[in-house]
């Protein structure tokens, strides 16, 4: 195996918790049914972050949709990712085969940091 792409975004907690609040459709736009069953705001945030570090990871190419890369909870509580559509097939272009991901909040901000390799 071989790493095709690292991503990693920071988010600030308060700030996104804001833009929800002020603008709750986004949360409809950014996120999967079951991501938005989540009610803590650090959660949400490291979950935005794990998308856009997802899309850095692939190089940012156009068209991706937000829905299509979503962080799950495999079982003994490591996040993972599930990938469909349009990240697939870019993922798929790049010769990705496995996902990591790392998220955590703390002091105000969530990271999250993801490698993809063939």
């Amino acid at each position: 195996m071989a790493v095709v792409g690292i991503g990693v975004d920071v988010v600030d907690v308060d700030r996104f918790a804001a833009t929800l609040s002020r603008t709750p459709g986004i949360a409809m736009r950014l996120f999967t049914p079951a991501e938005r069953a989540l009610t803590r705001p650090e959660r949400l945030a490291a979950r935005f972050a794990a998308k856009e570090a997802v899309a850095k990871a692939l190089g940012v190419p156009p068209g991706l949709e937000w829905h299509d890369a979503e962080v799950m909870i495999a079982p003994g509580g490591r996040p993972q990712l599930r990938v469909g559509r349009t990240v697939a097939a870019a993922a798929t272009r790049l010769g990705i085969a496995s996902w990591h991901l790392s998220l955590t909040h703390d002091g105000g901000v969530a990271i999250a940091m993801v490698v993809a390799e063939s």
